[in-house]
């Protein structure tokens, strides 16, 4: 069928015509009159305000037919260590992975391509990380959070980069990203404040047999971060047993009166202990304390009763002092008087004063002339 094709494109379009399944030229902006013959005709309409040029055959069309498409269209093409960075009008709209191959329009926008090289330093900076993974494009911000690693590490924290498995770097405080490509990259963090630990319900034996509980607490800090993380697996696990052991040796090796008797003993005994067996591991032991001892309910039972008869006992000896010591006033306060009746005469008044504040009613036989007449007759001034 012969004729005539009336093709109108836009400002904003380029059209490609395909001959025969072969591009035959691109249309800019205008009116255009496609003659029909016998060759099977194929036009391709594209919006330029979409910069990003997809095409199956992109990369053979741009290098076939570069005379055609060379000035409207710019690619990029990025090797196995760099990453592609595409601005639009100076912001950043695309990111172009290793070994990967795009184009775009440039003439409804300016675009500008930025390589980074990951091969050695795979560390993104701190303003671009800001850029990735605040984008204001969701797009832009998706495809950076899959192709990079990112993690912000708290204040009193540190980081630890390990990539393939190696610790390379200890991170200070703040916010970090790596590119994730060719590599296996892990951040752990410790925290370097002061922590404490509950050691709890140890059923430990003592030395003269006697079962116990004890609860312990410790203050502890990581001091060497790098040696904390190559030397242990889980260094709360390690601490948590190594004070275990501690508690096992001090109170294993005394009696339980001794260890009643002065728990701080225990305490200094399993300070040193661990102190001296972690700090090759990058920890340090701040204080430790005993909180609790708790015996069995028998136990308790026959320490209650020896405790009961310790101060019966005791209240025994102190009962018999104190009727010894009265007794011997008692004698001496005799001896005294013996010698001195008017005293005799003064300390009967005294009882008698005692009796009548604790009664209402005295009656007295002779008057108070009869109470006073033997004391006038005792000093010797009756007449």
């Amino acid at each position: 069928m012969f004729g005539f094709k009336k093709v109108i494109v836009s400002d904003n379009e380029r059209v490609l015509v395909f001959l025969n399944n072969r591009l035959n030229k691109l249309l800019k902006p205008g009116e255009y009159w496609l003659a029909l013959g016998w060759q099977k005709i194929r036009l391709e309409c594209y919006d330029i305000t979409k910069p990003e040029f997809s095409h199956n055959l992109g990369k053979f069309l741009l290098t076939t037919y570069k005379e055609i498409v060379g000035d409207q269209v710019t690619s990029v093409q990025t090797s196995e260590n760099q990453i592609g960075l595409v601005y639009f009008d100076n912001v950043l709209s695309d990111l172009v992975e290793p070994n990967q191959f795009k184009m775009y329009w440039q003439e409804a926008v300016e675009v500008r391509i930025e390589f980074v090289d990951i091969e050695e330093n795979f560390e993104v900076s701190s303003k671009l990380l800001s850029t990735l993974i605040y984008n204001s494009k969701p797009d832009v911000q998706h495809k950076a959070l899959t192709m990079l690693y990112h993690t912000e590490v708290k204040d009193k924290f540190v980081g630890l980069l390990k990539v393939n498995g190696k610790l390379v770097r200890i991170l200070e405080p703040g916010l970090y990203g790596f590119w994730r490509f060719k590599r296996q990259i892990e951040i752990g963090t410790l925290d370097c404040r002061v922590q404490t630990m509950e050691v709890s319900g140890q059923e430990i034996l003592t030395k003269d047999r006697v079962s116990l509980r004890v609860n312990l607490s410790a203050n502890y800090r990581v001091v060497d971060t790098r040696k904390v993380a190559v030397e242990l697996k889980n260094h709360v696990d390690f601490l948590y047993r190594e004070f275990q052991l501690a508690l096992r040796e001090v109170v294993g090796t005394r009696s339980l009166d001794a260890i009643l008797e002065d728990k701080d003993t225990v305490n200094a005994i399993v300070t040193k202990r661990i102190k001296s067996n972690v700090e090759a591991f990058g920890l340090e032991v701040l204080d430790v304390g005993v909180k609790d001892i708790i015996l069995p309910g028998d136990m308790k039972t026959i320490l209650n009763q020896v405790v009961e008869a310790e101060k019966a006992a005791e209240a025994n000896l102190i009962k018999r002092r104190e009727e010894t010591q009265a007794t011997r006033s008692l004698h001496n306060t005799a001896k005294v008087m013996d010698g001195n009746p008017t005293l005799m005469r003064l300390k009967e008044l005294e009882v008698l004063e005692r009796v009548t504040g604790k009664i209402n009613q005295l009656t007295v036989y002779g008057g108070l002339d009869g109470i006073m007449n033997d004391m006038v007759k005792l000093t010797g001034n009756s007449k």
